[in-house]
């Protein structure tokens, strides 16, 4: 073979993907860069965020539910890591966009609504798969709507109920009440609180974001002094304290709207 058919053969090789690889492309200094491979470090947040949703649907299945209900909450905490360590160590990719998504949907998606099933909605048969159903559903929707609409919307407000922080409040249910015998009220409770979640992250309520602190900026010692305390209370009794703030979060969005409502007939009347 002749150097001028090695080199003519040369850059279709090099473009040529290999088996399994992954080929992004990126803006650096106003061109376009197509780049191989992903970034390690927070695909590897993610990957443990994902593992954290199995895990609660695994352990919910076996009756573990205090487990199940731990290990969404340890999947919230990881999914708040990856994108801010993505962000810091600038490694922002489309793929991890992606995968950061479809792992949201299992950690607080089908895990939460799979645990409430096995917990309590497994009880009423097909109604407790169909309300299971509104809650997966909702969180399928509420993801989907969210990565259409970066950028697109202010910042200071999520536009419905945010999926952790609904899963939080199933997840938090079920750490709060998983060792009390199974009673009318407590299904009931479950129920509205299950089908809720999923009505109010595909709702157009407003929920306060909190990506205006400014985390960076100095503070009175006396923050310093609040944060220590909510870290007791917590840790004092996590359930009944995370179930209990991540409730009044979830209720917060629909009280704010009725109240700006309220002002908006007064104006006008």
């Amino acid at each position: 073979m002749s150097d001028a058919e090695k080199n003519a053969k040369a850059p279709e090789s090099e473009n040529e993907l290999r088996p399994g690889e992954v080929e992004e492309e990126e803006v650096v200094g106003g061109n376009r860069v197509r780049r191989r491979g992903v970034y390690l470090l927070p695909n590897l947040l993610t990957t443990a965020s994902l593992f954290s949703g199995f895990y609660a649907i695994v352990s919910a299945a076996n009756g573990m539910f205090a487990n199940a209900a731990i290990a969404i909450f340890v999947s919230m905490v990881l999914d708040g890591l990856d994108g801010r360590v993505a962000r810091m160590t600038n490694t922002q990719s489309k793929f991890g966009e992606e995968y950061d998504s479809l792992a949201d949907m299992v950690a607080f998606g089908v895990a939460p609504g799979l645990v409430a099933f096995f917990w309590s909605l497994n009880s009423l048969g097909q109604a407790g798969w169909a309300i299971t159903f509104i809650y997966v559903a909702g969180s399928a929707l509420r993801l989907a709507r969210f990565n259409t609409q970066i950028g697109s919307v202010d910042k200071k407000y999520f536009v419905g109920l945010p999926s952790p922080s609904a899963a939080a409040v199933v997840a938090g249910l079920v750490w709060c009440f998983h060792e009390y015998d199974p009673s009318s009220w407590l299904t009931a409770l479950t129920i509205i609180i299950v089908a809720g979640s999923g009505v109010l992250m595909v709702s157009n309520i407003l929920y306060n974001s909190f990506k205006d602190l400014d985390m960076k900026g100095r503070v009175p010692f006396a923050a310093i002094l609040l944060v220590v305390l909510v870290f007791v209370v917590i840790a004092l009794d996590p359930g009944p304290v995370l179930f209990t703030a991540f409730l009044v979060y979830a209720l917060s969005g629909p009280v704010r709207s009725l109240f700006r409502q309220g002002r908006k007939q007064a104006a006008g009347s």
